[in-house]
């Protein structure tokens, strides 16, 4: 009796980065969705009924910034980031390889310190008030510890890509096989 081969089942380690970059892309939308609807409603509040949703403003310029650093580490794990590389290009492998390990080493320390010093700003804040909706102060600084770390973690998972420059866009995720995207 012949068993037929089933698919390779992906590792843990391939599933938990799978779901972090699944969850990091969930909470963008939600917050790029929530964003829309809210400003949309105030435009249509203002023009119509000649009111305003007060706190809407404050509100999506929150989310605003969350946004943007939670998107980094995505845009890091797809190599949508500015970058000069014309130098390293015409550089040897094993050089240019160890370029890339330098720069990653300083981007990994760059966002530690943003990660401790992001959580000083944001306790030292928290006690203040916004103005419109009296929510923490320290609201809008949360997200650059919690992007930074977000931010450190994809580049951790993904270190060996990031040297050798092979970004993938992470809607190929689910074609990889249980290495995640690092086949």
């Amino acid at each position: 009796m012949a068993f037929s081969e089933s698919p390779a089942r992906p590792s843990l380690a391939g599933r938990l980065e799978h779901g972090f970059v699944r969850l990091n892309q969930a909470l963008i939308v939600l917050l790029m969705a929530s964003m829309a609807v809210l400003v949309f409603a105030n435009v249509v509040m203002r023009y119509v009924f000649n009111q305003s949703i007060f706190w809407v403003e404050e509100f999506t310029q929150i989310q605003m910034i969350w946004v943007a650093y939670l998107g980094a580490g995505l845009a890091l794990r797809e190599g949508r980031h500015v970058a000069v590389d014309m130098l390293q290009d015409l550089l040897p492998t094993p050089l240019r390889h160890a370029i890339r390990w330098c720069i990653a080493i300083a981007m990994a320390l760059f966002l530690l310190a943003l990660v401790v010093l992001g959580v000083q700003i944001a306790e030292f804040t928290w006690s203040q008030e916004t103005p419109a909706m009296g929510l923490p102060a320290g609201l809008p600084y949360l997200g650059i510890p919690l992007g930074a770390a977000a931010m450190l973690l994809h580049l951790l998972l993904f270190w060996r890509q990031f040297i050798a420059r092979e970004f993938v866009q992470t809607e190929d995720l689910d074609d990889h096989d249980g290495e995640g995207a690092h086949a």
